[in-house]
């Protein structure tokens, strides 16, 4: 069974529709892909009704925003209670955040390169999470950059004279809430060194374990070689499960789905814990 837990829409940072999604995870030979969309779960009802007619599986998930000691963590719930009024307030909070810190980056921008917010607001769709993918589409947009990753690399970065950082929650706190929602916690790519320089620190994700974490996505195209061993070990030693997944995001990163999998027994265990199913067509 092939399974890829990890992508994206464009009710997030995504640039396929959660159509285009379910139809590109078939093409690419899938039984069961991921919408893991930033602080939101506003693709899942879409995705539970085309599941069936394309013939894929759907696990619902949604990427949250963490922050701790300076370091941007991101925490994918799955399988949770989409009506718990405690999650659902993490996420609000959190876009809310992500918002005004993506105007205030763009006005920053606006100053020195021919983009504007309006123009990231038309793009972006509607019901969108706005953040720094959007901003970088606009500067490729106005040919600042070739391409995302350059717009991150030169000037979306955390030292860079345009960022501007923002509050969110505590990986451990959101941990032990996710978990009171019946989902199930999953830490993506804790050792991605390029996005941020610096990586959480074990003494976080052990307590990240005790909040009740499940696993650590090891495989993941920002992991070399050695970090998925780091990973993997750690998971080990934590008595965690493994994940891996692609972190899809349409034409807007070269990911592309199915290069890093989950594996049946780890979903199978998922399901056992989570407060609902994987969607089967």
């Amino acid at each position: 069974m092939r399974i890829d837990p990890h992508a994206h829409t464009t009710h997030s940072d995504g640039t396929d529709s959660v159509r285009g999604l379910l139809q590109a995870a078939k093409d690419a030979d899938l039984d069961i892909v991921g919408i893991t969309d930033h602080d939101t779960v506003a693709g899942w009802q879409e995705a539970e009704a085309l599941a069936p007619e394309i013939g894929i599986g759907v696990l619902r998930g949604v990427e949250i925003s963490c922050r701790a000691d300076g370091i941007t963590v991101h925490l994918l719930s799955f399988l949770h209670d989409p009506q718990n009024r405690e999650l659902a307030d993490v996420f609000e909070s959190s876009r809310a955040e992500r918002l005004s810190r993506a105007k205030a980056i763009a006005d920053r921008l606006a100053r020195d390169f021919p983009i504007s917010w309006q123009d990231i607001v038309a793009h972006a769709g509607t019901g969108a999470t706005i953040g720094r993918p959007h901003l970088a589409d606009a500067l490729v947009r106005a040919g600042v950059v070739p391409d995302r990753s350059a717009a991150f690399d030169q000037l979306l970065h955390p030292s860079s004279p345009y960022y501007v950082p923002y509050v969110s929650p505590h990986p451990v706190e959101v941990t032990a809430l996710v978990r009171k929602a019946g989902g199930v916690p999953v830490l993506a790519h804790p050792r991605a060194y390029q996005r941020q320089r610096r990586v959480l620190g074990v003494d976080v994700i052990e307590q990240m374990s005790h909040a009740g974490l499940f696993a650590l996505e090891a495989d993941h195209r920002d992991h070399g070689p050695a970090a998925r061993d780091e990973v993997k070990d750690l998971a080990r030693r934590l008595g965690l499960r493994v994940s891996g997944g692609s972190d899809y995001h349409g034409s807007g990163k070269p990911n592309r789905l199915g290069e890093n999998l989950m594996a049946a027994d780890v979903l199978q265990a998922m399901e056992e814990e989570g407060y609902m199913s994987v969607v089967r067509p």
